[in-house]
């Protein structure tokens, strides 16, 4: 229940999310805490001659993932499988583009995790990081967890916190987007050629 409910709400902050980037037919695709799969759906309907990989650290959500893309598994376009941002399965220069939609914030070693990421990325390639929520937005769930982050573990960001992340994981090209009346924001950079 939890998983479909994250598909849907977390939808349309996705789709304002890719609209920062653009996705060519036959790209390497990563995404980085898939979830229910939903994002990996749309990253395929994108990439229509490429392939998409969706990782996991959460077996529940590799099932259901596996179940939400499984015409795109059938015909060899999508893989999904279980592992963490911190040791992520393939080769150096891998992926054209990885997202990560409402995942950054949870992973235990963010800078690390943005390292790993980096290393997969074919040159030039990009990150995009999406999330519905960060540190100083002008929206209402932005103050209530104000008061709450630091007893999650979450990792509650600014937008110029976001910049740094990606400046000191060794990125470029970083566009750091906000919706501060929504609270969203959209992080992209690239891996140096």
């Amino acid at each position: 229940m939890v998983l479909r409910m994250m598909n849907a709400r977390h939808s349309k902050v996705t789709d304002w999310g890719l609209s920062h980037i653009a996705v060519a037919k036959n790209q390497m695709l990563l995404d980085v805490g898939c979830g229910g799969g939903r994002t990996v759906s749309k990253l395929a309907a994108l990439a229509s001659e490429g392939k998409v990989y969706g990782i996991d650290y959460s077996a529940e959500s590799v099932s259901f993932a596996r179940k939400t893309n499984h015409e795109w598994i059938r015909l060899g376009r999508v893989e999904i499988q279980e592992a963490a941002v911190s040791r992520l399965p393939f080769p150096d220069s891998t992926f054209d583009t990885a997202i990560a939609v409402e995942t950054h914030f949870w992973w235990p070693d963010l800078p690390a995790g943005m390292r790993e990421i980096l290393r997969v990325l074919k040159p030039g390639g990009t990150l995009v990081i999406v999330a519905e929520i960060y540190r100083n937005s002008k929206s209402k769930s932005s103050e209530m967890l104000e008061k709450y982050a630091s007893l999650s573990g979450m990792k509650y960001l600014t937008s110029d916190e976001h910049r740094e992340l990606f400046d000191r994981a060794g990125y470029s090209d970083i566009q750091v987007t906000t919706a501060p009346e929504k609270g969203w924001i959209c992080c992209t950079g690239r891996k140096p050629i």
